[in-house]
């Protein structure tokens, strides 16, 4: 190779369950797509990554059409005979969470190594077996922990790190949006997603999320207090079906954090939106206080707090919203899928550290579990650990 001829690793990565909302838009077309036409990864001025995919799934049909669209020619029904190949040596999972178990271990078995959506399992025991298997067959693996590289999270983490709010006493979140039920107009969410004997629930879904959030922006999780709830009783499904809903569609959570934080994030798909985001996460300090949403997010510091006094009587003199100041965007934000793939393209070449492993999936399962077990209990459970 000459001095300025460009050096490519190509790794062939098998994903399997890309038809899906979220692996076709956010995994396939908005990240390894994306790292495809930038040229792939650079990790050099004359070395770069190049991610080459096979699609994965059941429907022919589907499956031919998402990869002429992708620009991916590379496409089969047959995942067995896709893990025999040696020339793809990751296995990406995006499939119904019902599913992913027995997927997983497949690929770890034919020595494959793991990055695969969340909720890994649909329980702790396998998750955690999962993490052992990987580990045993000395397979590097990882977890889709997106929400980390939202810019709003991103600059919430910044002011964290600068010493914006002093010392941090509670986290209040509201996320979701109306759902529709499929009748007088359709549901932007598949149905599997409220049927629990398909791995549907709202606490199985979100509570992993803010499990990562949590642990990686305040501080571990000590315990969960989980109220869950199944707002709307019937949906119509995609052939227009009615079924029966027997998931949780609401989840209103509490968490205590080991840094003595108090945590509070209500989840929902039976909530209209009045707010800035379909994600805020408000933030309060001794110093100052932050909301942010996906991509924006606003501060404001001990100094510029405003004196409120309670006095029904009157209008409301001071306006509240007009009190914060927006935080400047002061670095570019890509896609926050896009920027956890190419981090675990450059572990598998590079061996650079990669933290969000199947261990760390592990645990957003098991506050998931034991934030069922809060509802049914009707009361606190404490998390124990995973290390």
């Amino acid at each position: 190779m000459s001095k300025n001829e460009a050096q490519v690793t190509r790794i062939g990565i098998i994903m399997n369950g890309v038809t899906g909302r979220m692996g076709a838009n956010q995994h396939l077309l908005r990240s390894i797509v994306a790292i495809r036409q930038q040229g792939g990864v650079r990790i050099s001025p004359t070395a770069t990554i190049m991610p080459d995919p096979i699609l994965v799934g059941r429907n022919p049909v589907k499956l031919a059409a998402l990869a002429a669209q992708a620009g991916c020619p590379r496409w089969t029904t047959d995942l067995a005979a896709a893990l025999a190949n040696p020339e793809d040596t990751v296995y990406f999972d995006a499939q119904t969470t019902d599913r992913r178990v027995d997927a997983v271990k497949q690929a770890i078995a034919a020595g494959k190594h793991i990055y695969c959506e969340k909720p890994t399992a649909v329980n702790t025991a396998g998750a955690l077996e999962l993490y052992t298997l990987a580990q045993q067959a000395g397979v590097k693996n990882g977890v889709v922990q997106d929400k980390l590289w939202l810019p709003g999270l991103l600059k919430l983490a910044t002011l964290r790190d600068s010493g914006f709010f002093g010392k941090i006493l509670s986290v209040r979140g509201e996320f979701g949006y109306w759902v529709f039920e499929g009748d007088l107009a359709p549901a932007q969410r598949p149905s599997w997603n409220y049927r629990a004997e398909d791995g549907g629930g709202i606490i199985v879904d979100m509570l992993c999320h803010w499990r990562y959030v949590l642990d990686n922006l305040f501080g571990p999780v000590k315990a969960v207090s989980c109220l869950g709830a199944t707002h709307i009783p019937e949906r119509r499904d995609e052939q227009n079906q009615p079924y029966a809903c027997t998931a949780d569609d609401s989840a209103y959570a509490t968490f205590e954090l080991e840094s003595g934080v108090i945590a509070h994030i209500n989840s929902s798909w039976c909530v209209r939106v009045r707010r800035d985001d379909l994600l805020t996460l408000q933030v309060d300090g001794t110093r100052g206080s932050a909301v942010a949403g996906l991509r924006e997010c606003w501060v404001q510091p001990y100094g510029g707090t405003p004196r409120p006094t309670w006095n029904p009587d009157i209008e409301q003199p001071i306006r509240f919203q007009d009190q914060w100041l927006q935080v400047p965007a002061q670095r570019d934000y890509d896609n926050a899928f896009k920027i956890q793939w190419e981090l675990f393209l450059r572990h598998l070449v590079l061996d650079e550290p990669f933290p969000w492993t199947l261990l760390e999936g592990a645990k957003g399962v098991q506050l998931a579990e034991k934030g069922l077990e809060s509802w049914q209990k009707r009361a606190w459970v404490d998390i124990p650990s995973l290390a």
